[in-house]
């Protein structure tokens, strides 16, 4: 791993006041979605990005959400708490997505895409496990942020963005520049926030899930799908969804399942593919 992600790792400031309560009320067994919403009308920041999310086509409530109490009934509390954390870590990361490609409102929505479709997708099989994903799911990318930090740095912009661009594993792009690739550096990100140990190995091996342990590597193996299906530099192309489904297929999963919640996502967000190559 480069010596500057590594330092970027150690130096990483401490998540807001309003994370760590946010998490506490969510570990909280009787902690309510009032003690949430409570929580959280006291960081503008955070009730401004869940009232975007909440009124984006990507989750259709049918009706305008105006206030927070709103959004949080109709997102629950482990949505709820996966977004506000998402928007909070891309903040305190400083995003700049030039050497991917992509702007920062980009990968943004590309994190919610995988998470979205993580969920839809997984909710089919076992509701649990899909809640579990959702958050391992959005936040799976955030090791790109200091990736892309260290691209620009090192002044190799334009040659990863090229190498980038047409690839259909950035992993191995991305070991070739810094040594190590997204999925490590993220759980190195968690590990250093305290996170706890399962979310950490879940997304570790999200590149190589057959590393995983036998009881996570399940989750890992569908983090793996979702971001072959949707990459931040070709989300739902063709290319991207074929290697998806032949993963999925070796896996051992109902593919017409992933290709009706595909199906369903194209119909509703058309925009995705042609909306990341801009």
């Amino acid at each position: 791993m480069k010596s500057s992600i590594v330092d970027s790792i150690k130096s990483l400031p401490p998540l807001s006041k309003t994370i760590v309560d946010i998490n506490r009320i969510y570990a909280n067994e009787e902690a309510s979605i009032h003690d949430l919403a409570e929580i959280i009308e006291h960081d503008p920041m955070i009730v401004a990005n869940l009232l975007k999310v909440a009124n984006s086509p990507l989750y259709s409530f049918g009706k305008e959400i105006r206030n927070i109490g709103q959004a949080v009934s109709l997102f629950g509390m482990g949505m709820t708490r996966t977004i506000a954390l998402g928007n909070s870590v891309r903040k305190l990361l400083n995003v700049d997505m030039q050497p991917y490609g992509i702007s920062s409102e980009k990968f943004a929505h590309i994190s919610n895409l995988q998470a979205s479709f993580a969920h839809k997708w997984y909710k089919n099989i076992d509701k649990e496990k899909a809640d579990k994903l959702y958050l391992s799911a959005f936040l799976q990318e955030t090791g790109k942020i200091l990736i892309a930090s260290a691209i620009i740095e090192e002044d190799e912009t334009i040659s990863f963005k090229s190498e980038v661009e047409n690839s259909n594993d950035l992993a191995m792009v991305e070991k070739s520049y810094v040594g190590v690739t997204t999925s490590q550096i993220t759980a190195e990100v968690f590990e250093h926030w305290g996170f706890d140990k399962e979310f950490i190995e879940i997304i570790r091996y999200a590149d190589n899930p057959k590393e995983a342990s036998e009881d996570l590597r399940e989750y890992s193996t569908v983090l793996h799908i979702v971001k072959t299906i949707i990459p931040v530099n070709q989300p739902f192309s063709e290319r991207s969804i074929n290697f998806g489904l032949k993963e999925a297929q070796d896996a051992g999963y109902d593919v017409a399942l992933i290709e009706s919640v595909i199906k369903e996502f194209k119909d509703n967000h058309i925009e995705i593919a042609s909306d990341a190559e801009d």
